[in-house]
């Protein structure tokens, strides 16, 4: 009985390190597909950054020959956003009633109660 009992015990236990080298070996499959998926991740983000290094290097041309100040349209587009990020934090979101939406664009609408738009106005006054 004795020796019975123990042949159980170390099939059950040649059963679990069975078991056990097939999750390690899944385990390393799984970590080798991650580092592929790392890998080629970092190589798109380089490739992104470096194409907006380029884009970045246009636009800087393309304002500075237009005589546009470049600091001062990121200042003010960092706090147009600062602005709406407290707004959307506070509860208070734009509706557009104010005649600006939540993006900071005009909502502008020609229209009046009759739900014409002045140019179709001008064009029946002809």
């Amino acid at each position: 009985m004795g020796l019975g009992g123990t042949a159980k015990k170390l099939q059950k236990v040649a059963e679990m390190g069975e078991e056990l080298y097939k999750r390690i070996n899944d385990l390393r499959a799984q970590v080798a597909e991650m580092r592929e998926t790392v890998n080629a991740t970092h190589d798109r983000v380089d490739a992104l950054e470096s194409e907006v290094t380029e884009q970045r290097a246009i636009l800087e041309a393309l304002a500075a020959h237009e005589g546009i100040d470049l600091d001062a349209v990121i200042a003010e587009a960092h706090i147009s956003e600062a602005e709406t990020d407290a707004t959307t934090t506070d509860g208070v979101e734009g509706d557009g009633a104010d005649g600006v939406e939540e993006d900071g664009t005009e909502t502008g609408s020609d229209e009046n109660p009759t739900g014409e738009t002045a140019s179709d106005e001008n064009a029946s006054r002809e």
